[in-house]
């Protein structure tokens, strides 16, 4: 049963106008583009901004997109956030490293979410999916791949005793 709320004149026209209304017109603001005190010229821009945007189905279809992989990228964030607590009893701290991992980590995430709210991901794991599938699905792929780990395990082999040789002979300590 839908309520009055996803209507689809609320959910087709009004919240993604009112969406990019709002975040251009706090933009304009905060940038000053147009000079000090141009609210009204703000407010303008916006307005048409806002309008073209409900107007044009792909790039709406894509902020909607964004907008879903935001909200559950946060509840996942929150949950994980509220375990934190509950284990440890204090508020998560990074050091340095972690905040790079971190930051690696939310890059990928969102190149994976403009690349599956475009829809050019599915073109790359499509591509992705032809390359495994050649590697590892052809008929010479099973004997290759058993041969270079074959090849592989005897090189670690040969590089562990070189290694430990070396060590009982006064060599290199390292």
């Amino acid at each position: 049963m839908a309520t009055i709320l996803q209507s689809s004149l609320l959910t087709d026209f009004l919240y993604p106008f009112l969406l990019m209304f709002f975040i251009l017109f706090a933009v304009l603001e905060k940038t000053n583009i147009f000079g000090e005190g141009k609210k009204q010229l703000n407010a303008a821009v916006s307005l048409i901004v806002g309008l073209i945007f409900v107007g044009a189905v792909f790039p709406k279809m894509v902020a909607e997109n964004m907008i879903m992989f935001m909200t559950v990228g946060l509840i996942i964030i929150f949950v994980g956030l509220v375990l934190w607590g509950f284990i440890t009893g204090s508020t998560p701290t990074p050091g340095d490293k972690w905040k790079k991992f971190y930051a690696i980590i939310l890059g990928i995430a969102i190149v994976t979410a403009v690349l599956w709210a475009t829809g050019f991901g599915t073109g790359v794991l499509n591509g992705i999916g032809g390359i495994f599938a050649f590697l590892f699905d052809s008929n010479w792929s099973g004997t290759f791949w058993t041969n270079v780990l074959f090849v592989g395990l005897i090189a670690i082999a040969i590089a562990v005793v070189l290694k430990a040789k070396s060590t009982a002979e006064g060599g290199d300590k390292n």
